[in-house]
């Protein structure tokens, strides 16, 4: 797809919220933004959210689900990022279901069901997936800190869902896990671009920029 004067919508948390950046205008929705000549990038990332849904549904911004806010997004656009799942490791309380769940009550449930709604909403625009990032507590399935209550799965398997549903649906996919060259293990990748082990720098949010836009210039 070409970029240039193009409207974007990125569905996220905190990372596309921008956390991590010294600004908003150095996060990497608003570096692309910039870099791509495109005419808006609109931001629809919440710090804390989740794709899936939780059991118990507060009144917390980041309680409201990734398929809670889908629907809310302008209807006009050229393409549709969703970047999400890291939240849903770290301390989403949804089970990871079983392929076969269309309800966003588990995080299969919850892929297909905003896939399906997004391709239902703009079926003739590129819509694509990121995955997450690799992060420095990613390997406890109880999540982030063993907080969790119950026993889920690492972050590399709600990174293999992720990419498995949006196989079904056709969805290309940003293998971010696998091609971020982002490692908050390695001491150097942490310090210089994921100080905290998760959300990126000024520096990781300009990769991630830049490997983003490539991505959908070939879309």
């Amino acid at each position: 797809m070409k970029l240039e004067g193009a409207v974007v919508h990125f569905l996220g948390d905190s990372i596309t919220e921008g956390c991590g950046a010294s600004c908003t205008e150095k996060g990497f929705v608003a570096v692309l933004e910039k870099m791509f000549g495109l005419k808006k990038a609109n931001n629809y990332g919440i710090g804390g959210s989740r794709i899936a849904r939780q059991i118990v549904i507060t009144e917390n911004i980041w309680d409201r689900d990734f398929c809670m806010r889908y629907t809310e997004m302008d209807e006009e656009t050229d393409a549709v990022v969703v970047f999400g799942g890291t939240n849903d490791y770290g301390h989403g309380e949804a089970p990871l279901g079983a392929p076969s769940d269309r309800e966003p009550d588990t995080f299969y449930g919850a892929c297909h069901y905003l896939m399906r709604g997004l391709l239902e909403r703009w079926p003739d625009k590129p819509i694509c997936f990121l995955t997450p990032l690799h992060r420095l507590c990613e390997d406890d399935p109880k999540g982030e800190g063993g907080l969790k209550r119950f026993s889920a799965a690492p972050l590399s398997v709600y990174r293999d869902i992720l990419m498995e549903c949006a196989a079904f649906y056709g969805l290309p996919v940003l293998d971010l896990w696998s091609v971020s060259g982002m490692q908050p293990k390695v001491e150097a990748v942490r310090e210089r671009l994921m100080p905290d082990g998760l959300h990126p720098s000024d520096a990781g949010h300009e990769i991630l920029s830049r490997k983003i836009g490539q991505f959908l210039l070939t879309l």
